[in-house]
């Protein structure tokens, strides 16, 4: 895939960005690089390879899942008159 200069321009302008010429020719070499790290990682073979979850090797602290609090739910649904089955009552939003 090769990217022009007006390509960097029309990004610029959908974006409502203001790129000086100078500007758009470092953006043009940088994106030209990211290019050229993307096919350089597709070239690497990977399929030897596990996935990993995290680029750490830990486990992550996970705590009991108890309850701590208590239940405050009708004492809150008075502080409000716009309650129908337990459930506060908002106005819409999308119509």
């Amino acid at each position: 895939m090769t990217i022009a200069l007006d390509d960097v321009n029309k990004v610029a302008t959908l974006a409502r960005l203001r790129v000086t010429e100078e500007e758009a020719k470092q953006h043009l070499d940088s994106l030209h690089g990211l290019l050229k790290l993307a096919k350089q990682m597709e070239a690497i073979d990977t399929q030897t390879i596990q996935p990993m979850t995290h680029c750490f090797d830990i486990m992550q602290r996970l705590r009991d899942d108890n309850v701590t609090e208590t239940n405050q739910r009708e004492r809150l649904q008075q502080l409000t008159t716009h309650v129908q089955s337990g459930l506060y009552c908002v106005p819409p939003v999308i119509e």
